[in-house]
């Protein structure tokens, strides 16, 4: 079971996508057509697996994004579709990656796709879906979109393999996990806000502050997320609480109980994350020792500060709708944790 951890600011609790949601629902229709045409192949099982984690339900923040930078800047092309599409099957493709290298069995509440048609449909559909997001990226003939996409596309991989090398390491520092989720889910949240400017022909500093606003809105997400893996419900989350925790993964809520802990609760953590001790009794153990050393509540609290990073980056932009949903969605994003 997980601890429910209580916001300090009571209207975060109000906090809703909705208003994004709405202002991109035209444009997100045309997004999804797009999105079902390219996951479309004569090779039956690649549209069966794509299509399997693409209709499973994710909110599709990340091309709403692209979306709204691109519209709060007057844009008014339809390059935005395909560098949305492009943003989602990244996103996508990570995703059928994440879950072979961790070994998952849940990805929103379904049977992941390596569940059904094995490790390596997934990574091959994977592929396919990267090779048709460059191919949107290249039609669009944006130079600098494809150059943020794809430098995205790299330093998330990077993230996975850094990810790899810290995991069940109990040595980890909380720089190290930062530097993995900085790059394994902030560089696409920062691209995908960066794009939008880029093709409404904005000046740099306006595109600065959307790339700022979406990286640190990655982190405070990520770093939510982490904390939904020891305090949240496997609804939430989209896949089991404690699996973080099973797949021997260091995040922040690990990093700060094993630092602050005694001698007794290190050695706990070197069996039950470094010898693979995980089992449900170990697991209670872990959200316990994590409650007592305030691992849930400084990672809130760091996701907090990470979200008025992202709120003071569109600080100096005109106020509008568009400017007003995307601030919406940091208190969304931290909120989901209440």
């Amino acid at each position: 079971m997980g601890v429910v951890i209580p916001l300090e600011e009571g209207k975060n609790k109000q906090a809703s996508v909705k208003p994004l949601v709405d202002l991109t629902k035209a444009d997100m229709e045309r997004v999804n057509q797009l999105i079902l045409s390219k996951a479309g192949s004569d090779v039956q099982m690649i549209p069966e697996v794509a299509n399997h984690l693409i209709s499973s339900g994710g909110k599709r923040l990340r091309p709403m994004l692209t979306l709204a930078a691109a519209a709060m800047f007057g844009y008014d092309g339809d390059h935005h579709i395909k560098l949305a599409t492009s943003v989602e099957f990244m996103h996508t493709a990570t995703l059928l990656h994440d879950d072979v290298v961790d070994e998952s069995d849940l990805r929103r509440g379904k049977s992941t796709a390596r569940m059904i048609w094995g490790n390596q449909a997934s990574v091959l559909v994977g592929d396919f879906l990267l090779g048709q997001a460059f191919k949107m990226m290249v039609e669009v003939g944006s130079l600098e979109a494809l150059d943020v996409l794809s430098t995205a596309a790299t330093v998330i991989a990077e993230g996975e393999v850094l990810q790899l090398s810290v995991a069940k390491n109990m040595e980890t520092t909380e720089d190290d996990y930062l530097q993995v989720i900085r790059a394994k889910t902030a560089a696409l949240f920062a691209a995908a806000a960066e794009v939008g400017p880029i093709i409404a022909n904005t000046s740099k500093a306006e595109r600065n502050a959307l790339k700022s606003y979406g990286m640190n809105l990655g982190l405070a997400f990520q770093l939510v997320d982490d904390a939904l893996d020891y305090g949240g419900k496997a609804a939430d989350l989209g896949k089991n609480t404690g699996d973080d925790f099973r797949e021997g993964k260091i995040t922040l809520p690990v990093i700060l109980a094993w630092r602050r802990g005694t001698a007794e609760d290190r050695a706990f953590w070197r069996d039950a994350i470094e010898g693979g001790q995980s089992d449900d009794a170990n697991l209670e153990r872990a959200f316990g020792l994590i409650t007592r050393y305030g691992g849930l509540t400084d990672t809130i609290a760091r996701a907090q500060h990470y979200g008025m990073i992202a709120r003071d980056a569109l600080a100096p932009l005109p106020a509008s709708p568009w400017k007003n949903a995307l601030l919406e969605v940091i208190d969304f994003s931290i909120a989901r944790v209440s």
